[in-house]
């Protein structure tokens, strides 16, 4: 059985790389995906601790199942205000867009 720690280490590392893809990245696209491997590294968490603290409870796996469903429906209206703005403003840079502007 693989050890809990090398799954908090690759969370981490993965959680770690989309703060990095966020704070780093202009196209909302990239950020999008930033997000989506924050998301996704989360989801590794709950799945480990579910194995390994209570693997008879499907509390953990529950919890994903959600964070990837959250995750589907955010993708989808995300991309579409994107494909909007670009479509608007010809651009999908995140520091060229000023829509939210008063």
């Amino acid at each position: 059985m693989i050890p809990m720690q090398h799954f908090l280490v690759l969370s981490g590392i993965l959680f770690s790389l989309g703060v990095y893809g966020v704070l780093a990245r202009r196209s909302a696209v990239l950020i999008l995906m930033a997000v989506e491997l924050m998301l996704q590294a989360v989801s590794i968490n709950f799945i480990a601790f579910a194995v390994y603290l209570a693997p008879d409870a499907f509390v953990g796996l529950i919890f994903a199942v959600f964070v990837i469903t959250v995750a589907a429906a955010e993708v989808g209206l995300l991309l579409a205000i994107v494909l909007r703005i670009f479509r608007n403003q010809a651009t999908a840079n995140v520091d060229e867009v000023d829509l939210m502007r008063w």
